[in-house]
Order: structure tokens, then sequence, then C-alpha cells
């Protein structure tokens, strides 16, 4: 029943927020600017000449939580080689609980607390997890609306990090 009422809650939230139009593959991702839970400003024009995977997600969202170990393994295997992965928690009620399931986890890359701008500027986010893959220049190259798999996540990557 928790689970249910959190749901609704989010989804309150995110319709709350007026949304953007959806975003179309090939197109700049929207800029943004958003601190992460360490307090460091990130922002789309600091992210440029790597690829980014920008991750939509929930602490109560089982494939979101699912999908957080093969995003760990993936960051730590290819940040040197320029990946970067932006956590965005849409977390409401259980926005508290964020910081210890970043800990507990052993969450490497970023992570930030959304705000109505994002979800606007990205959305309609409709459904978790939501994740889009920015290439090296700010376009966005894919978006995937489910559990992100590890094998899909590299060979994106590979796929983006190999273009000029």
């Amino acid at each position: 029943m928790k689970t249910k009422a959190l749901v609704f809650a989010i989804a309150a939230v995110l319709a709350a927020a007026p949304l953007g139009a959806q975003i179309v593959p090939n197109t700049s991702a929207p800029a943004f600017s958003i601190k992460d839970m360490t307090g460091k400003t990130i922002t789309l024009d600091s992210l440029k000449g790597k690829v980014v995977v920008l991750n939509f997600w929930a602490t109560w969202c089982p494939p979101c939580r699912a999908e957080v170990p093969d995003f760990v393994d993936v960051y730590n295997a290819n940040k040197a080689a320029g990946l970067e992965i932006l956590g965005i928690s849409v977390d409401t009620n259980t926005a508290s609980q964020v910081p210890e399931f970043v800990q507990k986890n052993k969450i490497t890359y970023p992570v930030a607390m959304f705000t109505n701008k994002i979800v606007r500027d990205y959305g309609p986010i409709d459904a978790i997890p939501t994740t889009f893959i920015i290439d090296k220049t700010g376009r966005v190259r894919y978006t995937q609306v489910a559990l992100m798999d590890k094998e899909t996540l590299v060979k994106w990557f590979t796929k983006l990090a190999a273009e000029k």
C-alpha cells in the first residue's frame, strides 16, 4: 500500500510540472544546471565532449534499483574514456532516503534531486526509469523508458565514444 501511495505522489509531482515537448532523437539536449548530492553544480555545458547518461530514477522503483549495479560497473570502467552518468532522483516522500541509498549501493556517479525545470525540459517523464543518452556534442541520441541493461549501455557508449 505504501508503494502505491508513493507512485501516486510522484505522478502528482510530475503532472504538476508543466511538461516540455517530447525530445526527438538527434536534437540538442535541453541545457541544465543542477546540484548533485555533494553540492557540486553540474551543467550540460560542463559535460561537452563526454557521452552523458541522464537517468531519471527513484529509490522505491524496482527496475531503477536493479539497474544501479550495472550503471556503477559501466561508469567505473568507462569514466576515464569519457562516460558521465548523472542520476536524477525523482523521489519525493522518500527524498530523505536518497543519500543513504547512494552510500549503501556504492553509487560512484553523481546523483542529484530532480527540479521541476529538468523534469519539464526532458519530459514528459511518464515512467521511470527513463534514460537519455547524450552524445559528445550535446545531442540526445537515444532514449529508453525501462530498465537499461548493461550490454545496451555499453553498446551505446562504445558507439558514441568512437564518433568524432
